[in-house]
């Protein structure tokens, strides 16, 4: 891997912070690596969900793009933004260690969910947190919140929402842990799948390239991933979806057991129950995790997912 890679990334500081990770990790192996800044669909629009604009795929189209005709080697992704499905011709060639994967109330005023008044106003965009918002608050009123990260926080400083919720890994990647007021735990907010990992997309003809990378993959993080991933692949996982997962490692006397979490919400009638499995399983290899995923995804279609899945 001596060639020059170019990185295509999304501008955001969170964004263009991931990408400077990925480059220091690849010079410290002698590469030279430049950085190809672009600006995506899913930055520009900023007034709709992005349920109503084509999805999380918004922010990754325009690197593909990139790839594809050759102005950039690789591109990094949150992995949570990646869509279930990549385009043929890409591939994921490569999952980083994962950051802190738990959702974290940002307030200026209060400490907890519990401390917010009745009908506080809580901004997010992402159903899969309004609906587990909403399961542990009916009470509240959940405002939509789009934006990069600094645009969110600037939202809640002016005075527009009493808390938001925001993803942990990158409060923490760009110093700003001391705005987390708490943590939910992954029990009471399940986190979407790959949330607080770092994908790196590259072309499937990029043998040498696939091949240098693979070293920098985090085993356990691209096992988990691969089940959290399944799961949403077999619902047909999309942002209008209100579908979490998540998978942790524990150690087992027959080997390392993949504990895994999911629920699904009514992506409109919120007063409906979160349907929810928990699932474990030794896992050893990617085939073994992705059975899981879908293991768990036919554990939610008995509880009747089908009727939720036609809403979204």
């Amino acid at each position: 891997m001596s060639e020059k890679v170019v990185i295509a990334t999304r501008e955001s500081r969170l964004a263009l912070w991931q990408a400077e990770h990925v480059k220091a990790l690849l010079e410290a192996r002698g590469m030279a690596v430049s950085l190809l800044g672009m600006t995506t669909k899913g930055d520009q629009i900023l007034d709709r969900a992005l349920s109503k604009v084509g999805g999380k795929g918004l922010f990754v189209k325009e690197l593909e793009t990139a790839l594809e005709e050759g102005r950039a080697q690789l591109a990094v992704h949150s992995l949570k933004d990646v869509p279930m499905e990549l385009p043929p011709g890409f591939e994921l060639a490569a999952i980083l260690e994962r950051e802190d994967p738990r959702d974290a109330l940002v307030s200026n005023d209060y400490a907890s969910l519990a401390e917010l008044p009745q009908g506080a106003v809580v901004g997010t965009s992402s159903l899969r947190r309004v609906v587990q918002i909403k399961a542990l608050r009916p009470d509240l009123q959940i405002e939509p919140l789009r934006g990069n990260l600094d645009t969110r926080l600037r939202k809640l400083d002016e005075g527009g929402y009493a808390a938001i919720v925001l993803a942990a890994a990158g409060l923490k990647r760009l110093g700003l842990a001391s705005r987390i007021k708490a943590l939910f735990s992954v029990d009471e907010m399940i986190p979407c799948a790959g949330q607080g990992a770092l994908g790196i997309e590259v072309r499937a003809d990029a043998e040498a390239l696939k091949a240098g990378l693979v070293a920098m993959s985090d085993g356990p993080t691209w096992l988990a991933t691969q089940a959290e991933r399944a799961v949403s692949r077999a619902m047909g996982g999309s942002c209008s979806m209100p579908l979490a997962a998540h998978a942790i490692w524990s150690a087992g006397p027959q080997g390392q057991v993949l504990h895994l979490s999911a629920a699904l919400g009514h992506p409109e009638r919120h007063e409906l129950p979160l349907l929810k499995v928990q699932l474990q399983a030794v896992v050893a290899d990617e085939a073994a995790a992705r059975a899981l995923g879908q293991q768990a995804a036919e554990a939610l279609r008995a509880q009747g997912a089908q009727a939720y899945l036609a809403a979204a």
